[in-house]
């Protein structure tokens, strides 16, 4: 098929040349362990040392507070089992921190959840609503930097501020936020911070965990010595040197992307508004979301078939998250910003990225337009 459209970019986006370019040493030549103790190890040795000083200077972090890990998932469960004290966490998180706290729920450990608040503000998670929601004993909060559905950005700074002074850590899930918007963990008042680079145009399979300097975790993993004793396992070199290339060098582009997508994004939901008469856009608009998100709902016409029209017609979008591509229930970030079932059976995510063009979002939402028309949804 040619003249394909990806427009699923919060799922997964595509790897940078950069950062391809920068792996393929350390895929041939530069093959040695970094645990060794011999001169083959000594150039990816560096190139590790390198990587984290570069991870950590994008986030404005100590080189020390990087720790790898095999992606998101890995970072978000050594956060949530790692730690000590009753759970509290946003009823609209990644499954990987949902599914995590269930798994504590099951040992016994004591879970809060925690509702954003819906309405015009799309889906926040604010301070009052952890205030309303607070059990004694809680030790530590975990609340997403920005929806992987939706791509409202919370206020991270106000909710950790809060937790603080109650005598809790905060953890934030930013793996859908790193690379994309600004990140200053020092801002952020975050005790820890996940990422994952195939989110930020780096290799699947590669993350790493912020921890701050002074607190600790329990391992997830047990073994060997590496990431200071703290993570267990043979250090991933070219997936690690291919996410600090692409982490730097989206961060350094990161004006000229958001202004690119943020234009694309409008151009995008004007042109289907033009069509369509009452589009429901969910969350916070442009401006207060994840730069490229769009998620619209077409009410009274199911998300998953159109989603899959769409694919016959070369044009990549979603339903929700990818990780959840099995489930066909209503989505539970959906549920949690109160969408109604009809709102919710018709949503569909667009997610741009840099490499997408105006030409394409045009072919999108004609693309849509015929659709509809076909189904007899729209009559213009």
């Amino acid at each position: 098929m040619t003249n394909r459209i990806y427009a699923d970019h919060a799922a997964t986006t595509p790897l940078m040349p950069e950062a391809l370019e920068a792996m393929l040493p350390f895929l041939k030549e530069n093959f040695g362990n970094p645990s060794s103790q011999h001169g083959w190890a000594k150039p990816v040795k560096r190139a590790v040392a390198d990587a984290r000083t570069t991870i950590a200077e994008c986030i404005n972090a100590a080189p020390e507070e990087i720790f790898f890990t095999s992606g998101g998932t890995e970072a978000d469960n050594w956060v949530v089992k790692g730690s000590d004290g009753r759970l509290m966490v946003s009823a609209y998180e990644h499954h990987a921190i949902l599914n995590a706290a269930k798994s504590e729920a099951a040992r016994g450990r004591d879970i809060v959840y925690v509702r954003p608040k819906v309405g015009s503000g799309g889906g926040y998670v604010m301070p009052e609503k952890l205030s309303k929601s607070w059990k004694d004993g809680i030790g530590l909060v975990s609340v997403m930097t920005a929806n992987n559905e939706i791509g409202t950005i919370n206020p991270i700074h106000l909710l950790s501020e809060f937790a603080h002074k109650r005598g809790a850590l905060f953890h934030t899930d930013a793996v859908q936020a790193v690379g994309h918007i600004p990140i200053d963990v020092r801002e952020m008042g975050v005790d820890f911070l996940s990422a994952s680079a195939h989110k930020f145009n780096g290799p699947k399979g590669i993350g790493f965990l912020y921890i701050r300097k002074g607190q600790k975790l329990r391992s997830l993993l047990d073994g060997g010595q590496q990431e200071n004793g703290f993570r267990a396992g043979t250090e991933n070199v070219a997936a690690i040197v291919g996410m600090a290339t692409a982490l730097k060098n989206n961060c350094t582009r990161m004006d000229e992307i958001s202004a690119h997508l943020e234009e694309l994004t409008l151009h995008l939901r004007m042109g289907i508004e033009r069509f369509y008469d009452n589009p429901v856009f969910l969350g916070a608009g442009i401006g207060s979301q994840l730069p490229g998100f769009t998620s619209v709902s077409f009410p009274g016409h199911p998300a998953e078939g159109l989603m899959h029209m769409l694919d016959l017609k070369g044009i990549a979008v979603s339903t929700g998250a990818a990780c959840d591509s099995r489930n066909t229930r209503v989505s539970h970030v959906l549920k949690a910003i109160n969408a109604t079932n009809d709102i919710a059976h018709s949503t569909i995510r667009i997610t741009l990225g840099a490499e997408n063009t105006i030409a394409e979002v045009n072919t999108i939402v004609s693309t849509l337009k015929q659709l509809l028309r076909g189904l007899g949804t729209i009559t213009r």
